[in-house]
């Protein structure tokens, strides 16, 4: 199917020499001859590209732009006039249109213009695709306590340079944390630059981090771009970090305390502005106990701490879970949607989930993959082995007991971590204090 062309102008001549060559181009063209008509076009059909001449009857060509701007089309803009200069195209470009051409027109340059502005729009379009899906697999789901004190810890921590170390055990979701914390940051337009400490050999993770020079190791053939200066401006996510060596945390170190280093094989130091995110599933005082972990890093980290409770702490978060993995994996795979009978949700909830949110992931996409019903059972579930459940997921007689239930060991616990003060708990579950009062006296829980 050709690309529709709008051609708006109000010189007859010009929209009909345009529609004959945008056809014989293999376009779809028509033509109106005021902002008023472009815009009646636009809401009765889609248009790949809108030819909008500057000067026009009635509204002008500026002042159409931006009502289709704020009517939210995705058309590609290019602005031609017979009276150019920089002011009108600079406003124009504000507005979001992809060009700006003088007349007389050049045919050659009008077609090549369209096309570059149809292409640009494909790939805008294919962007938003991909950051759709991203945000889809980066979703943080789940309402309990635990997670919606999550939720709210980021918010706080997010618009903040603050640098942030995230413990929690593998599956559990820490790198899904990491990027909510970008994704809702001033630095949110920049990319997000990952390192796994764990995944990169010893003798290639200083290269890794810092870059290289040509030549300034075997195998070195051209020059490279470490990972802190690809996150100039941006976020650095290092994973794993307590896999780090010895002599790698000095130089992380460095760059943290001056916000410059020099790659390998140079002495030249390169500056960048980058707000780094920690990750470890060990416990990093333990870890400075055994003298593997520098203790002057923890403190350079962990300027914000984040903790990712595992997924046997959230039972009550699985069926959403559930819920999340199944619509996503039979999207991805062309399945008709599933729907997980009570018996099978009530087993998954009385699992402990040793890998975490990952393993349920895995569990959803082979169902998904392997059971060709809609309708899943109990039995069509994989073996869990013969684990006990944990406390807060025995059987009770409806969700809400069950839910409560965990919610009064979740707070109790908290308020015995603060000694009983009711604000340092709060606090520490990034929640407010009347809020936790409300909670405390729904579930009977009494303040001392």
């Amino acid at each position: 199917m050709s690309e529709s062309i709008l051609i708006v102008d109000d010189e007859r001549g010009i929209r009909e020499s345009l529609s004959a060559v945008l056809r014989d181009e293999g376009f779809t063209a028509e033509a109106v001859a005021s902002g008023e008509a472009c815009l009646q076009a636009l809401a009765q059909r889609a248009f790949a590209c809108v030819l909008l001449d500057v000067w026009l009857p009635g509204i002008s060509g500026l002042d159409t732009l931006r009502q289709m701007r704020e009517s939210n089309s995705d058309a590609a803009v290019v602005i031609i006039s017979g009276h150019g200069n920089v002011e009108t195209a600079v406003r124009a470009t504000k507005l979001g249109a992809f060009d700006f051409i003088e007349k007389p027109l050049s045919i050659e340059k009008t077609v090549l213009t369209v096309r570059n502005a149809l292409r640009q729009r494909q790939l805008e379009r294919a962007n938003a695709e991909m950051a759709a899906e991203l945000s889809a697999q980066y979703t943080m789901v789940g309402e309990s306590v635990a997670m919606r004190a999550l939720r709210k810890q980021i918010s706080v921590v997010a618009p903040t340079d603050g640098r942030v170390l995230i413990s929690g055990q593998s599956g559990a979701g820490k790198e899904l944390v990491a990027r909510a914390i970008h994704a809702q940051s001033r630095r949110a337009a920049a990319p997000f630059i990952e390192v796994n400490s764990a995944a990169i050999p010893e003798e290639l993770i200083e290269s890794e981090l810092f870059g290289h020079v040509k030549g300034s190791f075997t195998g070195a053939t051209a020059a490279k771009k470490g990972k802190f200066e690809l996150a100039d401006g941006a976020t650095l996510f290092l994973d794993e970090v307590s896999d780090m060596s010895p002599n790698v945390q000095a130089k992380v170190l460095r760059v943290l305390e001056e916000q410059r280093f020099e790659p390998v094989g140079s002495n030249t130091p390169i500056s960048v502005d980058v707000r780094v995110i920690a990750a470890t599933n060990k416990r990093l005082d333990e870890e400075i106990e055994k003298g593997t972990f520098r203790a002057d890093l923890f403190f350079r980290l962990n300027v914000i701490p984040f903790e990712v409770p595992p997924l046997r702490e959230r039972l009550e978060d699985v069926p959403l879970l559930v819920e999340h993995f199944s619509q996503r994996f039979t999207n991805a795979y062309g399945r008709k949607p599933k729907k997980f009978e009570p018996e099978a949700i009530e087993i998954m909830q009385r699992y402990s989930w040793p890998g975490n949110v990952r393993e349920l992931r895995n569990t959803i996409e082979r169902v998904v993959i392997m059971h060709q019903s809609q309708r899943v059972s109990a039995r069509d579930l994989p073996a869990f082995g013969d684990a006990e459940p944990p406390a807060s997921s025995y059987r009770f007689p409806s969700f809400k007991e069950a839910s409560d239930a965990y919610h009064r060991e979740f707070i109790q616990r908290k308020l015995d971590e603060a000694d009983g003060n009711v604000s340092r708990a709060a606090e520490s579950m990034g929640i407010d204090r009347s809020h936790l009062y409300r909670r405390m006296k729904a579930l009977g829980i009494n303040a001392r």
